[in-house]
């Protein structure tokens, strides 16, 4: 395939456009703050207003598409819209805006693509790489060892969390303690789930990505202004997450948006997300991350790349998905 290739990730907290050329070389990525999940978990419906504000930013997205002269791509959905009883509303609209074909991910495959993604070109250093993907609905959490995939999708998210748990304020030790219950009782069916994650021989290099952990990278260095290069692959120690989980937790959303690096839209929900990266480090043993900016949409670019076949004909007894 020589064409270049897009996917929009329509996520729960944020709709992201990556455009890559025939080689998967980036030639365009976005990010617009739409909270489709709000509401999610208490209606189990997409809102009216969150499939406006996601279906302006898939319109907006087709824009740049055709200025990169895309023609194949995908929209994938996750946690938000798997959860919603109106999911093929979604389907519909977006199909209809972005031009392309759309599918919604089962947790499994959401941590398999953000695992390929994350890890692709990365140096070993000896240990085996875990993805943990802090999403707005759900979290992810992803290992491959001996070439079998060990991944888990828990119901844990900076926005799902916050709604059922936390709330939107200063944390009080009321709300604090039943976040962390909340948190606990959905590591501990994952890990039963699946107790290679909780033990890999050797420990793991634990990888972070999505929103929570860009922001607290962002935060922790002090960058004001987004750019990948100053959050791609940066070292955040489990000392930082705490500080910052507690700093902010103390203030209000309007507090949190003083600080050099946090991100409008996100700081209502990221003390949730932080206290959900945590609480993984702890279970997993790792001290410190290392942020990627590489993720589910790079790993949904690599496999359009590798199987140029036409989106009418993928379905899911034909070519594997995900690969």
């Amino acid at each position: 395939m020589t064409e270049p290739v897009a996917v929009i990730d329509c996520g729960s907290n944020s709709t992201r456009l990556l455009v890559v050329d025939g080689s998967g070389r980036a030639l365009e990525r976005a990010m617009r703050i739409t909270r489709l999940s709000a509401g999610v978990d208490a209606t189990r419906r997409l809102a009216p207003d969150a499939l406006v504000r996601t279906f302006d930013a898939i319109r907006d997205y087709r824009g740049l598409m055709d200025r990169h002269g895309v023609g194949a791509g995908m929209v994938v959905g996750t946690s938000a819209i798997r959860d919603a009883a109106n999911r093929d509303e979604f389907v519909e609209g977006a199909r209809r805006l972005s031009g392309v074909e759309v599918r919604v991910l089962d947790g499994r495959a959401e941590a398999e693509f953000s695992y390929d993604g994350a890890t692709a070109g990365l140096a070993s250093d000896g240990r085996a790489p875990m993805i943990v993907d802090v999403g707005g609905g759900s979290t992810e959490l992803a290992v491959r060892l001996d070439g079998t995939m060990h991944a888990v999708s828990m119901q844990l998210g900076c926005v799902r969390v916050t709604e059922r748990a936390l709330g939107r304020e200063a944390v009080t030790e009321e709300r604090r303690a039943a976040a962390a219950a909340m948190i606990a009782e959905a590591l501990e069916r994952a890990m039963a789930a699946d107790p290679v994650l909780a033990s890999v021989p050797g420990g793991v290099r634990l990888v972070g990505l999505a929103g929570t952990v860009a922001t607290l990278v962002q935060l922790d260095r002090g960058v004001a202004t987004y750019q990948r290069d100053e959050v791609h692959h940066r070292l955040v120690t489990r000392t930082a997450v705490q500080y910052w989980r507690d700093r902010l937790g103390a203030e209000s959303p309007a507090q949190r948006l003083g600080h050099a690096g946090m991100v409008p839209g996100r700081e209502d929900v990221l003390v949730a997300g932080l206290m959900v990266l945590d609480a993984v480090m702890e279970r997993v043993g790792a001290t410190e991350l290392l942020s990627s900016e590489s993720d589910i949409l790079d790993g949904v670019a690599a496999w359009l790349l590798a199987n140029p076949s036409t989106p009418s004909t993928w379905h899911d007894g034909g070519v594997r998905w995900p690969r």
